[in-house]
């Protein structure tokens, strides 16, 4: 995650434009102004005269709001930029920048708001900026990304008065931008430091020269007793005139396909985030972890069609088409088609792979489709079946109940956890590798299982 920095949304600034019918308002001394003048209604009860003194006090009023609003500069003469200070990951909190530039001779006084989404921040943004004569001013908010995928940034209104904040004048900048809400990739930046440098690179070292383990042509060598005959080169063989065999080493570089679930069953939600957030973190993780290692990574994002398709390659490029495709990931309200998704990849994948699946289990009396679907794919690939858990269901089985009512809660969320236990033992017996992980340490367990299997060749 070296260009991470690439990732940050540009810069965009424009001239202020006249916002509203008029584009002018009154400024709160304005208001003020004209409660003092209130004074010239008590003496006017005993002598009439004093009402046109009223009315003389409220004619200078508005003279002073009008010669306060031709002081004011024309909105063309101030400029607003917005600028980010990080890419926008979901969960992390982040600031923007917000720098008013005043090209006229007066001082302004601005208030700001940022037509900011939801996804982004749960409130208005708001930033008061003072921009001298000829000067620029700086201003910021804070911002928290709470649903991946592309936001859009409407424009920012600003109202802005002289010193003696008597008149005001309305006007919009134009700063539409569409953003783009990534996974969080602090976490993988994370798990890549102390699980990558710690193990991953000690077992590349390793195993990189080990000899006929693997299937990645190494050298070739003169035939020796118990060499397999499959393995016999023939037509070196026939230049040499001496059987000559093939020497393997073990594949450099593999090929991972992370599958993602995205049905109903990955919307429900734990703390702040729903299942399918965690999951998309980890195979984030994953992904980098795996690119780092020279593996070929793909992606595979389903709910009733699929969703994301990304054909496995390795490289920079492919962690930044990693990462643009899983903040595209997003929860359905239907079930998802696992045995579409999982024929679809037999199709598209022929040569032994990695397929790493988050998914969930329904609570069904019949065998949950998804264990059909990952059962059909463990004769050509190695399945690592990952199943997000419930944590509170496993607090509740664990519980002690005290009285009836208790006891049938508890009792229905043991049958669930045992049921559960028992699909996961079925496919560890067909040949899989399950797991079932709570959300707070998906994406170590998942990187820790990929680095075991490289470690003991089981692909």
């Amino acid at each position: 995650m070296n260009d991470l920095g690439k990732l940050v949304p540009p810069e965009i600034e424009s001239k202020l434009h006249s916002h509203g019918r008029f584009g002018v308002a009154f400024g709160d001394r304005f208001f003020v102004l004209l409660l003092v003048g209130l004074i010239w209604v008590g003496p006017a009860f005993v002598d009439s005269r004093f009402v046109y003194a009223f009315f003389i006090w409220d004619f200078l009023v508005v003279l002073a709001w009008l010669a306060d609003l031709s002081r004011l500069p024309e909105p063309e003469q101030l400029t607003l930029k917005r600028s980010w200070r990080s890419s926008l990951a979901l969960s992390l909190l982040g600031d923007v920048d917000l720098r008013l530039t005043n090209s006229s001779a007066t001082d302004v006084q601005a208030t700001t708001v940022d037509a900011v989404p939801l996804q982004l921040r749960n409130e208005p943004a708001t930033v008061v900026m003072k921009a001298g004569a000829k000067r620029e001013a700086t201003g910021s908010y804070r911002i928290r990304p709470t649903q991946r995928g592309d936001a859009k940034v409407g424009d920012c209104y600003v109202r802005y008065q002289s010193a003696f904040r008597i008149a005001e004048r309305w006007a919009r900048a134009p700063l539409e931008q569409t953003l783009r809400i990534y996974p969080d990739l602090e976490e993988a930046k994370r798990q890549s430091i102390y699980l990558l440098r710690s193990k991953q690179i000690v077992t590349e070292k390793r195993h990189s020269r080990v000899r006929g383990i693997g299937r990645e042509f190494e050298s070739l060598r003169e035939y020796q007793p118990g060499d397999e005959y499959r393995d016999i080169c023939w037509t070196a063989a026939a230049r040499r005139g001496k059987l000559v065999t093939r020497v393997y080493q073990i594949e450099r570089s593999q090929t991972v396909w992370i599958v993602i679930d995205a049905g109903r069953l990955m919307r429900a939600r734990i703390g702040d985030f729903s299942k399918l957030d965690y999951a998309v973190n980890s195979a984030l993780s994953l992904a980098q972890v795996a690119l780092y290692s020279g593996d070929r990574v793909g992606l595979v994002a389903y709910g009733r069609r699929i969703r994301q398709n990304l054909p496995a390659a390795k490289g920079s490029v492919q962690l930044r088409c990693l990462i643009d495709q899983l903040s595209l990931v997003q929860e359905e309200t239907s079930e998802a088609d696992h045995l579409q998704m999982a024929g679809r990849l037999l199709t598209d994948q022929k040569r032994r792979s990695l397929i790493v699946w988050l998914t969930d289990l329904a609570e069904t009396a019949m065998t949950p489709e998804v264990v059909d679907a990952a059962s059909m794919m463990m004769p050509r690939h190695l399945v690592l079946f990952v199943v997000v858990g419930q944590p509170d269901l496993r607090n509740l089985a664990a519980k002690v109940p005290k009285n009836e009512s208790e006891m049938y809660h508890v009792a229905a969320a043991q049958e669930m956890v045992h049921r559960r236990e028992l699909l996961l033992a079925r496919l560890r017996e067909r040949g899989a590798l399950p797991l079932e992980v709570n959300f707070g340490n998906i994406s170590p367990l998942l990187v820790n299982a990929y680095l075991q299997i490289k470690e003991r060749n089981q692909l």
